[in-house]
């Protein structure tokens, strides 16, 4: 089993975009989604792509299964989904041994800005940037299944 352990944020600020050490573009899509899992297909800069299984239980842990697979599948099973496609730009900015994941979206979801940051383990903690805002690693409406299906939440 390959647990993630991350923690999601609302960003509230511009400081972090000077110190962007890569960038992607990511679509993604869902095709499955229940209360104890989703099943979700990405595509990276029209390049590379995956399969993705997670847990739905809210948190800092998921358990998370990803597999490589051909981007014209992708492009396939992305037709068969059961919500909204979400579309971001995806920026990595390095914070010493960890590394902040700011999602920029576009598409139905433009204007919401969220950061992630995994953990190598649960006892692991990080100091925010002041460009980080209010938490919401708790709150289902921030995950990228729920905005697929529903858009950004009210007050976002």
């Amino acid at each position: 089993m390959a647990d993630e352990i991350e923690r999601k944020f609302i960003v509230t600020g511009d400081g972090w975009r000077q110190q962007v050490e890569s960038s992607t573009s990511v679509r993604q899509a869902y095709l499955a989604t229940t209360g104890q899992v989703s099943v979700r297909v990405r595509i990276i800069d029209d390049q590379k792509a995956f399969i993705t299984i997670k847990s739905a239980q809210a948190g800092r842990t998921r358990s998370e299964y990803e597999y490589a697979i051909p981007v014209g599948d992708a492009e396939d099973l992305i037709k068969l989904r059961c919500s909204g496609l979400i579309e971001k730009r995806r920026h990595r900015v390095p914070q010493g041994r960890l590394c902040w994941e700011i999602d920029v979206f576009a598409g139905r979801h433009e204007g919401l800005t969220l950061a992630e940051i995994e953990f190598p383990s649960d006892g692991t903690d990080v100091e925010c940037p002041d460009w980080i805002g209010r938490e919401v690693t708790d709150d289902k409406r921030y995950y990228n299944a729920d905005l697929a299906a529903n858009g950004v939440p009210k007050g976002a």
